[in-house]
């Protein structure tokens, strides 16, 4: 993998840390090499990173570990920053959408709080 940075990648608050203190080793170990390969890929594959059709510009970073699937939903600030927010483990075919409501109003609190400064 090239390790040269062409993405930041941040978190919002603590939700995104909290989630990934909240997992398994394994998962951590997991959830960090996708990150990697998000923060020094030009192209990133959709089963790693994928926008959500019908939000509001959120990104989920996508993570199995076994038969677990976890989702940390994300956005882009200036284009090369990508923002984590809230991160759950996946127990169902499809995302909840309370899970993407959290994202987009994380989303928005943060560009609030950022053009506050």
């Amino acid at each position: 993998m090239n390790d040269k940075f062409i993405r930041e990648v941040i978190y919002y608050e603590n939700y995104y840390l909290d989630f990934f203190n909240d997992q398994k080793e394994e998962v951590q170990k997991k959830l960090n090499w996708t990150l990697l390969l998000i923060s020094t890929q030009d192209r990133i594959p959709e089963k790693f990173f994928k926008h959500l059709t019908g939000s509001d510009g959120i990104f989920e970073v996508r993570v199995e570990v076994g038969s677990d699937i976890f989702r940390v939903f994300s956005f882009f600030d200036k284009g090369k920053i990508v923002v984590l927010v809230n991160g759950f483990q996946k127990k169902t075919q499809k995302t909840p959408k309370s899970e993407i409501k959290m994202a987009e109003k994380l989303k928005k609190e943060y560009l609030e709080n950022k053009y506050k400064k």
